[in-house]
């Protein structure tokens, strides 16, 4: 999850090196518009032939840039940001998982990303930069190569379940966002640069007791937790030398430049940590399946011009890889619901237009 829509950033990303975060628009320039995508030949929803770990795939979303959609607690709705229609940037809507009943509710101030819902279905967090006005935040300058913002404007909020009684949960100068709940309710589990570096911190959902779990230079973020809360796992970019002089003087202006990012897991206190990817690409979107066996993640790790995001799975153990999706363009924030029967993922296929992305639920089939 990073933010200003972590898709259109991946647009921007292919076209120099790549990584992650930011915006909507994950169309993938190594495709051809003219080929056809090869559909099943029993099902025609959208799921690709080789494409053995999905059933029964739905398109909830039809139009604008739609990603992480999360699941709630009982499988039954899910959160997600959205640009559409007369929206000029992010903003956070619900609906039912059968994309039935869709109601903005976040204010529609500022620009807004990472929603959640709690495991007890009685509030939502987001993180939101309408303290700082009603208008989205400038766009960072690409003159320099491609960049993203951290705007130090965000903070994460807590609403009730319709958006009503916000309140403000963080209050640091700087980026606090990418904020989710742990499925025992327990903690929340964020991104700040507010020590000088993006790391990951917990806080109670409260708001209180803002505490540090990372330590290292370079990008953590993106955190979410195991179905029995015991562990992390988030994405982070390690840079040296030269890399690591121009992440430093970038994030002194408020700037990111993505780069290559890599799955790590750990203890939720952040200790005994294990890297699970190490090829060089941009691996984003970690999500635990319930069983703790296995994570599945989106990475370019197989596009020749690193222009093509698709799905994964690596073992927790084993490490070992297995690819998911095969789509020509962008699949990317997928979650499974805490039962793990089902999946839900953003991506380009099946656009009515390019540029679109959208919201696909499946059954998982593993």
């Amino acid at each position: 999850m990073i933010r200003n829509f972590e898709l259109r950033i991946f647009v921007f990303l292919t076209l120099l090196c790549l990584a992650t975060a930011g915006a909507v628009h994950a169309q993938s320039l190594d495709h051809n518009p003219d080929s056809t995508i090869a559909l099943t030949t029993t099902t025609t929803n959208h799921i690709l032939k080789k494409e053995k770990r999905f059933s029964n795939m739905r398109q909830l979303t039809f139009g604008g840039e739609n990603a992480e959609a999360y699941f709630s607690f009982d499988g039954s709705e899910l959160i997600f940001q959205t640009t559409r229609d007369s929206l000029k940037c992010d903003v956070i809507f619900r609906m039912d998982a059968d994309g039935d009943n869709v109601s903005q509710i976040s204010t529609g101030n500022g620009v807004t990303t990472c929603a959640f819902i709690a495991p007890n279905g009685k509030s939502i967090i987001y993180a939101s930069t309408h303290l700082a006005g009603d208008d989205c935040p400038p766009k960072p300058d690409h003159s320099r190569g491609y960049v993203w913002p951290i705007y130090s404007s965000y903070d994460i909020f807590a609403a009730d379940p319709d958006g009503s009684n916000i309140r403000q949960l963080t209050n640091t100068a700087g980026y606090d966002a990418e904020g989710v709940i742990s499925p025992d309710g327990s903690k929340i589990i964020f991104t700040s640069v507010r020590d000088g570096d993006l790391e990951l911190y917990t806080m109670n959902p409260d708001g209180s007791e803002q505490t540090r779990l990372t330590h290292t230079l370079g990008y953590d973020g993106g955190a979410f937790c195991s179905r029995d809360s015991k562990k992390i796992v988030w994405r982070a970019s390690r840079p040296e030398g030269e890399e690591l002089e121009d992440y430093q003087a970038l994030l002194k202006e408020g700037l990111i430049r993505p780069s290559k990012l890599d799955i790590y897991i750990a203890n939720a206190d952040g200790t005994d940590v294990v890297r699970l990817t190490d090829n060089g690409k941009a691996n984003f979107g970690p999500y635990w399946h319930p069983s703790g066996e296995y994570i599945i993640f989106a990475s370019n790790m197989n596009a020749p011009r690193g222009r093509n995001f698709d799905l994964y799975t690596v073992d927790v153990t084993t490490k070992e890889i297995e690819q998911i999706t095969f789509n020509e363009t962008f699949d990317g924030f997928p979650m499974f619901s805490y039962d793990g029967t089902k999946l839900v993922f953003s991506s380009n296929r099946n656009n009515s237009r390019r540029g679109e992305t959208n919201v696909f639920i499946c059954d998982w089939k593993h």
